[in-house]
């Protein structure tokens, strides 16, 4: 069984169905790409996968470390260890950058039956967590997100993730509009936390982050579906051909 397993998936969003029956599998400690034209329904998808209260599930279900998640509140979700970097991270005025990574962190130790993180062992973990994003001491003083440019919100998903250590990893285009040192972070980040205790989803319709971050499975999602699998060579046909050449196969099929 995958750690998480995506069955005959149909989401509403209002009154438009954007996800059509879709199956997915992600492995614990793999790293999977899913890719497709912008509006195939990828960050619906990814939403979705985290709970978020304005998709309705009306066919379907979500399976995360064999259990049914697919009614789930979003925390519940997050303490099991699902993680979510988003595509737009959103600035929290008046909450600092250590006082929410010490409340996530006490959060999942709680859901785990631990003790509350030392004061110690945390500015020790955090320390080392922002120096391999590359994220100045002072920032840990800053109110989250707030002022921050795009690379910097990128990076600060990257050091969330660098604490959590989550079981599963959704990144919602997390490389877009990156410049090439900002990507470079988020990429060494997957590289090095993805393994034997976490499996990643990447969600992109850009190639340039595939090329640091090499994924085991290689999705193609249109219109809903997942309609193409593949290994990391898919990667490289959808870049030399674009995804004209799967829209014609899926309409020659009907």
């Amino acid at each position: 069984m995958a750690e998480l397993e995506i069955r005959n998936l149909h989401v509403k969003v209002e009154d438009k169905e954007i996800l059509k029956g879709l199956d997915l599998d992600v492995d614990k400690g793999k790293i999977h790409a899913l890719m497709g034209p912008n509006g195939s329904g990828k960050s619906t998808l990814a939403n979705t996968i985290m709970g978020h209260p304005a998709l309705e599930v009306t066919e379907g279900t979500i399976t995360f470390k064999g259990e049914d998640i697919t009614e789930a509140d979003p925390d519940e979700r997050s303490r099991m260890g699902l993680f979510m970097a988003f595509q737009y991270p959103v600035a929290i005025p008046g909450v600092t950058v250590a006082k929410y990574l010490r409340m996530i962190v006490n959060a999942h130790r709680e859901a785990a039956g631990e003790d509350q993180i030392s004061l110690k062992d945390f500015r020790k973990e955090t320390e080392a967590a922002m120096e391999m994003c590359d994220i100045p001491k002072e920032f840990s003083s800053r109110y989250l997100n707030d002022g921050f440019s795009g690379g910097e919100k990128k990076r600060m998903e990257v050091l969330q993730l660098a604490m959590l250590k989550p079981s599963l990893s959704v990144l919602d285009e997390t490389d877009s509009g990156l410049d090439i040192d900002a990507l470079k972070v988020v990429a060494d980040g997957v590289n090095r936390y993805a393994g034997p205790g976490m499996g990643v989803l990447i969600i992109t319709h850009y190639q340039r982050i595939l090329h640091m971050v090499e994924p085991d499975t290689v999705y193609v999602m249109y219109d809903g579906r997942i309609v193409k699998q593949g290994g990391p060579e898919l990667v490289g046909e959808l870049e030399e051909r674009g995804y004209g050449w799967i829209t014609e196969e899926i309409e020659a099929a009907k």
